[in-house]
């Protein structure tokens, strides 16, 4: 079983996060890397990275510190093929921008710390996050300083110390199309196996 994840351009270096990539190997997934040139027509990348794409099973949208047109395109195919995607961090902002979201670039300074667990955060109950972890509330890290206010995919969670930032959104007639605004990967803590076990096992 593949899972895709597209790489995110650091000054001269296309990278990919490793501890994503970890993850994916611990559930003896196969990361498939999408390589694209961002400065080239988005349509002509999106059509030679096409059939790539097509081989993965699902798809994990990384973090990072800015999105392209591309990953637009790329996100907005995998929400019309209905393949399993879990956004994290930007990969979540991006999940929302594509599907008729706004973002606000580089204003939220509180939500941006190195420490293990930042703040909490609460769930929608009926929403498909809170069928995962069966919980009203936790306690999440919080890389950001860029966030959501709107997307036409439902919203189910928000920030408990700032209400009008967007922690989660998902679009539960889908397969699995869920963004998270915080780092589980990093975190591996109960919520995170929840989160990731339940993921893994619809392939």
């Amino acid at each position: 079983m593949y899972i895709g994840i597209i790489g995110r351009q650091n000054e001269n270096k296309i990278t990919f996060n490793q501890e994503i990539l970890n993850v994916i190997c611990k559930y003896n997934f196969v990361p498939i890397g999408i390589i694209v040139d961002f400065n080239n027509n988005s349509n002509e990348e999106f059509n030679k990275v096409k059939k790539l794409i097509d081989l993965c099973d699902g798809f994990i949208l990384q973090g990072g510190t800015h999105y392209y047109d591309i990953d637009i395109l790329i996100t907005k195919y995998l929400y019309n093929k209905n393949i399993p995607t879990l956004g994290i961090c930007l990969g979540m902002q991006t999940m929302a921008v594509a599907i008729n979201g706004t973002m606000i670039v580089g204003k939220l300074l509180n939500h941006n710390s190195t420490q293990r667990y930042v703040h909490d955060i609460i769930i929608e109950k009926g929403s498909k996050l809170y069928e995962i972890l069966k919980k009203e509330q936790i306690t999440v890290n919080s890389r950001h300083k860029d966030y959501i206010t709107n997307t036409d995919l439902n919203i189910s969670s928000l920030a408990k110390m700032n209400e009008s930032v967007i922690e989660s959104v998902e679009d539960a007639s889908k397969k699995f199309f869920i963004g998270v605004q915080w780092h589980p990967e990093t975190l591996m803590d109960e919520n995170s196996a929840l989160l990731f076990d339940y993921f893994f096992q619809l392939f």
